[in-house]
């Protein structure tokens, strides 16, 4: 185990699958101790045992970002737990695609709620312990906040607010020595499309991605390893990765 993050205590939401239990194995790897949120335990469990058998330090909570004071409990959980908290990932994330018109609300509800809400809440709850340590603040966006596609308004809507929101906390906090990151992967090859309820959209999406090389889950972690392990002078505001093959 390398010790680039030995003594650093990570957070990381979403961290059930996909990017975010790429995220936690990464952080763990460098040496910290790491708190992994998710709805489904079974799987932060497993994840747990896995990453606690390579001697890691694994905090387990079950959490649906949705919920405000939920995110403060977890926050404080976790400090509670190592003692302070140095990086934040809100990893945390839905992508329910599908056109306005006929829109099924309940999905724009969702999106909004988990997407923009939850990272804003872990964000908000973090903060103050950012701050005392002078950690850095990750934030998994997506290519979508940049570029506007049919069938994804809502999802697009959700990831604009997402840079935009993050962009005003680093004018805020930076002269304070923390760190934001956005991370704006393009398509990976996760769950994420597996919750599409529009059955056409899911149908278009998997049938694009099926003509490409996907990213993978690690690769997107290893952007997050290279802007968290930077030296503390040196803020890696955005990285956007895509797949070669994606236009």
């Amino acid at each position: 185990m390398t010790a680039a993050l030995h003594g650093k205590v990570a957070f990381v939401s979403g961290a059930s699958s996909g990017i975010g239990a790429a995220t936690a194995r990464m952080l763990a790897e460098q040496g910290a101790s790491v708190a992994i949120a998710a709805r489904r335990t079974d799987r932060l469990l497993a994840l747990r045992d896995e990453l606690t058998a390579n001697g890691a330090d694994v905090h387990v909570i079950k959490l649906d970002v949705t919920g405000e004071q939920a995110c403060r409990d977890a926050i404080a959980s976790t400090v509670d737990t190592f003692g302070g908290l140095d990086i934040l990932v809100n990893n945390a994330g839905v992508m329910l695609l599908g056109p306005v018109e006929g829109a099924d609300i309940t999905d724009w509800t969702r999106m909004i709620e988990v997407n923009v809400l939850g990272l804003m809440y872990l964000t908000h709850a973090a903060l103050p312990h950012l701050l005392e340590r002078k950690g850095t603040l990750v934030q998994i966006s997506s290519v979508a906040a940049r570029v506007v596609g049919k069938g994804a308004a809502v999802y697009n809507a959700s990831k604009f607010a997402v840079n935009g929101f993050s962009e005003g906390v680093r004018h805020e906090v930076t002269e304070r020595g923390v760190r934001v990151v956005v991370i704006e992967p393009g398509s990976v090859a996760t769950e994420l499309r597996d919750h599409i309820t529009h059955a056409p959209s899911k149908a278009a999406i998997e049938e694009r991605v099926s003509k490409i090389r996907q990213l993978q889950a690690e690769d997107i972690a290893e952007s997050v390893r290279y802007a968290v392990t930077a030296p503390p002078h040196v803020s890696v505001n955005e990285i956007l990765i895509r797949p070669t093959d994606q236009p």
